[in-house]
C-alpha cells in the first residue's frame, strides 16, 4: 500500500500543520474487496488528541440475506475520528484546548510516543460502514419456492419391488 506504514506519533510535530496524509491505492489483506481501496486518510497531531479524517472507497460482493445471490456494493468512506493522546498512567480528565470537546468524545486512545497504524484503522473503519443486512434490492423477494408434487415416475429400479408392493396393497383394499 502507498503510504500505510505505521505513523510515529512524536514525528507528527515535525510536519507542516502537525499533518500526514496517507495516499491509499491498494487492497487491505483482510478486508476482501472486489476494487482496491482507493482516497486518502488525513492524521492531524492536535496536541493532546489525534485527528484522523478519510476518504476512501471501494467494491465488496456481498452475499444477500434473502435470495443469496452475490451483489456488487460501493463502499464509500467518509469520516473522522479523535483519538485521545494519553499515557498509560495519566488521568483521563486532563484539560483540552478546545473548547467545543470533551474528553467524553475521545473512546480511543494511544500514547503520545507510540505508532498510529493506519491500515488496522481503515480495516475497523470499514467493517463498521458494512450494512447490518445485506439486500441486493430493497424488494427482493427471497430464495424462490416451488412445490413439486410427488411424480409417479420411479426414477430408481431399486424401488419398483416396493411400488409393486404398494399397488398390491392398494388393489386389496
Amino acid at each position: 500500500m502507498i503510504g500505510m506504514e505505521s505513523i510515529y506519533i512524536p514525528h507528527l510535530n515535525r510536519l507542516p500543520n502537525s499533518t500526514q496524509v496517507v495516499l491509499v491505492a491498494d487492497r487491505l489483506p483482510e478486508l476482501d474487496t472486489l476494487t482496491p481501496i482507493q482516497g486518502e486518510i488525513k492524521v492531524t497531531h492536535q496536541v493532546t488528541y489525534l485527528e484522523i479524517t478519510a476518504r476512501v472507497e471501494t467494491i465488496m460482493t456481498l452475499t444477500c440475506d434473502r435470495c443469496l445471490s452475490h451483489y456488487n456494493y460501493r463502499l464509500k468512506l467518509h469520516t473522522s475520528e479523535l483519538i485521545w493522546l494519553q499515557d498509560t498512567g495519566s488521568p483521563h480528565g486532563s484539560p483540552l484546548p478546545d473548547k467545543d470537546l470533551e474528553s467524553e468524545d475521545l473512546v480511543e486512545s494511544l500514547s503520545p510516543n507510540g505508532h498510529f497504524h493506519p491500515h488496522e484503522w481503515l480495516y475497523e473503519q470499514f467493517n463498521l460502514e458494512l450494512p447490518m443486512r445485506n439486500l441486493c434490492n430493497p424488494k427482493c423477494p427471497g430464495i424462490s419456492v416451488t412445490v413439486e408434487t410427488p411424480s409417479l415416475r420411479l426414477t430408481d429400479d431399486r424401488w419398483a419391488a416396493l411400488s409393486a408392493l404398494k399397488d398390491i396393497q392398494g388393489n386389496m383394499g
